[in-house]
């Protein structure tokens, strides 16, 4: 059965980290799991420093504590709350604002909006593990509505070239980036950054993406034949390409209906059976006697 990766929830999470010490403690494993050695002289034993888990390395007393060198080094607040921010950047679904934090964990929203930075800098791949398997490639468009961006047209819009890798039933890892122009050159620099070259990538069949394009597709990827239709493509690349164009994830609203407007599913019923119109519609304004 494949295995899924599943996250802490926020009872096992806080049951596990209760206060600054289990923090420290977690941080003390987790840097000297290999053996301690000194980061000035490189010897390898040590004694107690001024705090429990600082370690003094006996040969030039250098001391050096669980959170030096790491997202926590002189950390100006409690480092439970620093924990907690990394808990919600990673766990969000939709992501978490700065304010929102200020307001769960009574910090000012500058503190935690430098914060959130450091940790998503230090999330960022390293690019040193490149996407192998089945890996789909295709380009949307960011920026809300534009009536110059006609087809591959971008007009005032940006163009995102995304990369997904599946994995099972479901997707390991996603790339994107944003490009200049959905040319084979770009598309080709992309592909070569984040794609093994034993990866079998599939395409929605356009030129800058396909062999056609300049771009290799080694282990047989799948490029479909004009008319042919492209196999489904993953729920997250169907959700940023619907965000991007700025809809709802159940489709655009009809057309002339305002997106803030609220349409009842169907027709009410008054007393007698009979049905009266929606509201929000021109014949409200003068209803039959009921």
């Amino acid at each position: 059965m494949e295995k899924r990766f599943k996250s802490l929830s926020l009872f096992e999470f806080q049951s596990r980290f209760p206060d600054d010490e289990a923090c420290r403690t977690y941080l003390s494993g987790l840097k000297w799991a290999d053996g301690y050695s000194c980061s000035h002289c490189g010897h390898g034993k040590y004694c107690r420093g001024a705090n429990a888990l600082d370690r003094q390395c006996t040969s030039c007393g250098y001391i050096e504590s669980p959170t030096a060198g790491t997202l926590f080094h002189r950390l100006k607040f409690p480092i439970l709350k620093a924990f907690h921010i990394i808990f919600y950047v990673s766990t969000c679904k939709n992501g978490i604002s700065s304010t929102e934090l200020s307001r769960k964990l009574e910090l000012r929203q500058k503190t935690c909006w430098l914060f959130k930075r450091k940790v998503m800098k230090a999330m960022g791949s390293s690019g040193a593990f490149p996407m192998a398997g089945k890996v789909d490639v295709d380009e949307t468009y960011v920026g809300g509505q534009d009536e110059e961006a006609i087809g591959r047209n971008e007009g005032k819009k940006k163009i995102v070239a995304v990369a997904i890798e599946r994995k099972g039933k479901g997707v390991s890892r996603m790339y994107g980036r944003v490009i200049e122009t959905a040319s084979k050159k770009n598309l080709k620099s992309f592909m070569q950054s984040h794609i093994s070259p034993d990866a079998e990538v599939r395409t929605d069949g356009w030129a800058g993406q396909g062999p056609g394009g300049g771009v290799s597709q080694a282990g047989g990827g799948e490029v479909p034949e004009e008319g042919q239709e492209l196999p489904p493509a993953s729920p997250q690349h169907h959700a940023l390409q619907g965000l991007a164009q700025g809809n709802p994830p159940f489709g655009p609203p009809p057309p002339g209906i305002h997106r803030r407007v609220h349409l009842p599913l169907q027709p009410t019923q008054n007393e007698g059976g009979n049905l009266r119109e929606p509201h929000g519609t021109d014949d409200h304004k003068n209803p039959a006697p009921l």
